[in-house]
């Protein structure tokens, strides 16, 4: 099981961490995506990362401003989001799957965890 934490509401400019923890679930020999959907929008990945941590991949939207990084010795990929604009107001998802790929499509990945929601707002 993933659990997805640490959204909440910032004003635009700041900066928020997401944790993906497993449960029950070893991450380290997974590949890990974060994917977001806002309402009345598809689910969009915006990052992945490589078991090894050797491969990460970003959404144009999000280069530059998130950065995706895991400690498999805490079971757990994290998903620094800074310089925090309005429109990246969602619902945050972690999902596991094989392989992390350039594409960040969600059929990749079968295990999902619960959202966090973020809102970014002044």
């Amino acid at each position: 099981q993933l659990q997805a934490s640490g959204g909440g509401l910032v004003q635009p400019g700041g900066s928020l961490r997401l944790s993906c923890t497993g449960s029950g679930f070893a991450l380290g020999t997974s590949a890990v995506g974060w994917f977001r959907q806002a309402p009345g929008k598809e689910r969009e990945g915006l990052s992945c990362i490589s078991p090894a941590a050797g491969t990460s991949y970003y959404v144009d939207s999000v280069t530059g401003r998130f950065t995706i990084s895991r400690d498999n010795g805490k079971n757990t990929v994290y998903l620094q989001m800074d310089t925090l604009k309005p429109e990246d107001t969602a619902v945050y998802y972690c999902a596991a799957g094989p392989i992390c790929r350039y594409t960040l499509g969600s059929r990749e990945y079968a295990y999902w965890g619960q959202g966090t929601q973020v809102t970014v707002s002044s």
